[in-house]
């Protein structure tokens, strides 16, 4: 039996009382476990740009700042937008939060192992690029206390959780781009926002 963490167990837990926290799911598997964790209009789940999901965090931290903006994304997504790192650590937004859900496997493409299963380690490269907190999470008390960062304390943070590499059943968000555009936007800036 793996001691790894199960990744939806980490995210139900992740999002339990998040209040108002802006959510931006990576592409694919992040995506499925944040609305495993309950849809939610303030949840912004990717269907496409891997690479992404850490960029447009900033761009909605910065656009936002007084609410909080959590990035779920897998270590494949990352691995791709690893010069997020450094523009995420350049611009210091002090509520940006990033969890990576490390599998060490490309999940949408067969389970191949990513770099982070040859030793490649994230937080180590968030932390060169300039995170003033960067960490590793490997248990279930890691993870109480990542959440208690997250909702207390001052970003950008940057966090790579080792998960299971299990395969899970899906739970899918809506899958129209615009609707979810849409309801992201209602949600956070009032319905009138749709008018402009």
């Amino acid at each position: 039996m793996s001691k790894l963490l199960h990744r939806r167990d980490v995210v139900t837990e992740l999002l339990r009382e998040r209040g108002d926290t802006l959510v931006i799911g990576g592409l694919g598997a992040p995506a499925w476990d944040i609305t495993h964790a309950g849809d939610h209009e303030l949840n912004f789940p990717l269907w496409g740009a891997m690479g992404g999901a850490a960029m447009i965090g900033l761009g909605v931290a910065l656009a936002q700042p007084k609410k909080k903006v959590l990035v779920l994304t897998g270590d494949g997504e990352m691995l791709m937008g690893l010069g997020a790192l450094a523009t995420i650590a350049v611009q210091r937004p002090r509520n940006l939060y990033i969890v990576v859900l490390d599998n060490e496997r490309y999940g949408e493409t067969g389970q191949q192992e990513t770099h982070t299963g040859h030793g490649v380690d994230l937080a180590a490269m968030a932390k060169a690029a300039g995170f003033a907190h960067a960490l590793g999470v490997r248990t279930q008390a890691e993870v109480s206390r990542l959440k208690k960062r997250i909702y207390s304390g001052d970003g950008a943070l940057f966090a790579q959780v080792k998960v299971d590499p299990e395969r899970l059943p899906l739970v899918l968000p809506p899958r129209d781009g615009s609707y979810l555009k849409n309801r992201f936007r209602a949600a956070l800036l009032g319905r009138n926002a749709l008018q402009q």
